[in-house]
């Protein structure tokens, strides 16, 4: 079983211990396509979680629902989603670096996207898994895709985005290191 859901990133320790067998996959993307898609899923309206937060005052919460959201309150969604990322990327691999190394690796979205079959193939390598049938070279979309990918397409909340990139160095280059290594 394979399973993305953005929302278990803040559940390693309960997944690892529920199954002592899973292998978990670090999904790496560059910072700012993370923002700007989880810009464009706040504004679409279509990813509410918890629409009704005790004394959550602005728009209806989207996403993972973090530690310290309460601090967020009032604050403009670009400093939101940068929080979101950053608070789950550090407990995501907190988490992870807490594991036995062979229980965890990294994929990174650019080699995934430019050549899906070559990255499966790696993955399942990694982990003495076979792979029973060959990718197409373009992915399928998410059926909860806001807009399809495209090269630059951040470049749409550049000027948000830029102003939040400090709010999230630290944990930007925590991740790039760890997704550099390719584990």
């Amino acid at each position: 079983m394979l399973e993305k859901t953005p929302k278990n990133a803040l559940r390693v320790p309960f997944l690892a211990s529920v199954f002592p067998e899973a292998r978990f996959i670090y999904l790496h993307r560059d910072v700012r396509e993370v923002l700007s898609s989880m810009i464009e899923a706040w504004s679409s309206g279509g990813f509410r979680t918890y629409p009704q937060l005790p004394g959550w005052t602005g728009p209806a919460w989207s996403l993972l629902l973090v530690p310290g959201w309460q601090q967020l309150n009032g604050a403009p969604l670009h400093e939101i989603a940068a929080a979101q990322w950053r608070t789950t990327t550090q407990l995501l691999l907190d988490d992870l670096e807490q594991l036995p190394a062979d229980r965890w690796t990294v994929v990174r979205y650019d080699a995934l996207v430019a050549d899906p079959q070559a990255e499966i193939v790696r993955l399942c390598g990694l982990f003495s898994l076979g792979w029973d049938r060959p990718l197409d070279r373009v992915l399928p979309l998410s059926r909860y895709t806001v807009t399809p990918p495209a090269a630059e397409k951040w470049r749409r909340h550049a000027d948000v985005i830029e102003a939040v990139l400090p709010l999230v160095e630290e944990q930007r280059q925590r991740a790039e290191r760890i997704a550099s290594g390719r584990r």
